[in-house]
């Protein structure tokens, strides 16, 4: 091979080498310059109702219904949901969603959390509970989120009064 084709040889991979150089370094700024203009915001979750499902001998099944409203202009995915519920100051029960939930970007979605209970412990009152129209209520709990900024958990707080959908309408 002569100097000059050799010399050829070299600019040519020098060139290629830049080129993808300065390709990735664009590909780098753009991720940049687009996580750095996400930003994280909590999702409001709201009770809606409270839908008694079956009630027995020994206790019963009711679904939470929420609300989720999330903010961000992307879409959330929920690894797991932990909550308990109090109605009318009396622990009713715990419940675990550990299913997929996706929360698309500035939309509302309806999340139905199912909650098991049993009688005992829970005071001579509580059956009563269970005939009203509305109760007060009280939730804790943890929303664990992934998102493109990486895994959030979310505190989930909430008290107030709700409708109560009765199983015998």
């Amino acid at each position: 091979m002569t100097p000059g084709r050799q010399v050829a040889r070299r600019l040519a991979s020098s060139t290629r080498a830049l080129e993808r150089g300065v390709l990735a370094s664009c590909v780098v700024l753009w991720a940049c310059a687009t996580l750095g203009r996400l930003s994280f915001t909590e999702p409001d979750v709201t009770l809606q109702e409270i839908d008694v499902t079956g009630i027995g001998l020994t206790g019963g099944t009711f679904d939470l219904v929420f609300d989720v409203w999330n903010p961000n202009d992307y879409r959330l995915r929920s690894t797991r949901l932990e909550v308990g519920v109090d109605l009318e100051g009396t622990h009713f029960g715990d419940a675990l969603l550990d299913r997929p939930l996706d929360l698309s970007p500035a939309n509302h979605s309806r999340v139905v959390v199912p909650v098991r209970f049993a009688w005992t412990g829970l005071g001579a009152g509580a059956k009563a509970l269970l005939t009203r129209q509305a109760l007060g209520y009280a939730v804790t709990g943890r929303v664990f989120l992934d998102t493109p900024l990486g895994t959030k958990t979310v505190g989930l707080t909430g008290k107030g009064n709700v409708p109560l959908m009765k199983l015998l309408k």
